[in-house]
């Protein structure tokens, strides 16, 4: 195992243990709103202090890109840290939330952690060595057949800047089309879930690069595609992701294709 990614896992641990702690005292845990909703909490803060000390101790060089805290130096090298993707689940006692972690080469991916501490569940990718869920090597789904695929999605409930209607006109063709659609709350487990085959697609409007860095090496690792809404590879800075098994992938291209046009018109 690379080293970075020895570091990235110990650091997710780490962070996915103070969140576990903080459940047992929700009703105790000081939330400030940061927008509309859009909430951070102590236990947030908790989590990316311990991720970030973590990193640190081996790591005092390299640069850090976190959700609550910002940007942290400058490198070569620099860590995208999610400490709680899903903090409204979190907050509403929701068992579905993680801790996500990526190290970034030259702004590129290259090594990935995602924790989620209530299933004991640890996504990890480095680049040109697969995708791994606790250490056994996964694989996106093989469905080829959008009638029986399963999507997963997340509604653009951050961002005003996208129109409404044609989001909803690409979730009417995803239920009409395929055999379901699921909404679990935090994007980088719903990215995870494409590279482990237990959803066959994905896509969501308006994420941060910290909801997407980890889970997209992690797809592209186990044999999926990702990219903007509009095929584009800046996903990162966009916030805008289409991912899935190839097959599917290109499915839900054509199945928003209007769609997408009209929602970046729009915008």
């Amino acid at each position: 195992m690379h080293a970075l990614l020895n570091v990235a896992i110990m650091a997710a641990r780490r962070g996915g243990d103070t969140l576990v702690r903080s459940l047992n005292k929700l009703d105790k845990i000081k939330v400030e709103q940061k927008g509309r909703n859009d909430f951070v909490s102590e236990a947030d803060r908790t989590a990316e202090r311990a991720v970030i000390e973590t990193i640190q101790k081996h790591y005092p060089d390299h640069a850090i890109l976190a959700e609550e805290s910002g940007q942290h130096g400058e490198s070569e090298y620099v860590w995208v840290i999610d400490p709680l993707d899903g903090t409204t689940n979190f907050l509403h006692g929701f068992p579905v939330f993680c801790v996500s972690i990526a190290v970034l080469h030259n702004g590129r991916p290259e090594h990935a952690a995602v924790y989620d501490p209530l299933r004991q569940e640890l996504f990890t990718a480095s680049r040109g060595a697969g995708a791994q869920l606790d250490g056994r090597r996964i694989r996106v789904s093989r469905q080829s057949n959008m009638e029986r695929a399963l999507l997963g999605t997340g509604f653009p409930y951050r961002d005003s800047n996208l129109a409404l209607e044609p989001y909803l006109k690409m979730l009417q063709k995803s239920l009409q089309a395929t055999s379901g659609v699921r909404r679990a709350g935090s994007a980088a487990l719903d990215l995870c879930y494409v590279a482990a085959g237990r959803l066959d697609g994905f896509w969501e409007t308006g994420l941060k690069s910290w909801d997407i860095a980890a889970g997209a090496l992690l797809i592209r690792e186990a044999g999926g595609i990702i990219s903007g809404l509009d095929g584009s590879e800046n996903f990162l800075e966009s916030g805008h992701v289409l991912a899935a098994t190839p097959k599917i992938y290109s499915g839900m291209a054509r199945l928003f294709s209007n769609d997408i046009k009209t929602m970046f018109a729009t915008s």
